[in-house]
């Protein structure tokens, strides 16, 4: 799968940075400051139960923490992780993270 260009998801009012990480955990993108990788995985991991648990497909998950929410959101065996700040719309965030991989699918796709 192709590294994504998250430098646009950093035009979004409050986002601070983005990663995609891979299977792994390991940085395959990134922009704006250094994400903590950690916070993904943990996230992976509980989404990874509730999967097991109640069954369907994770959409995304919102982990809110003292330094501010991170948005996780699956891309393949990939996963994005978009940090912001409480000036930040989760909508936005959410519609920005959508139309990013949607237009990455669409230029696999081609």
């Amino acid at each position: 799968m192709a590294a994504l260009d998250l430098s646009q998801l950093l035009g979004v009012r409050g986002v601070r940075h983005a990663a995609l990480l891979g299977a792994e955990g390991n940085v395959v993108a990134q922009a704006g400051g250094d994400p903590d990788t950690s916070i993904a995985q943990a996230g992976r991991a509980v989404a990874a139960s509730l999967i097991a648990t109640l069954g369907g497909e994770l959409q995304d998950l919102l982990i809110d923490l003292d330094g501010g929410p991170v948005l996780l959101t699956p891309h393949g065996d990939q996963t994005l992780m978009t940090a912001f700040d409480d000036t930040a719309n989760l909508g936005r965030v959410r519609f920005a993270v959508r139309k990013l991989l949607q237009s990455n699918q669409a230029a696999r796709d081609l």
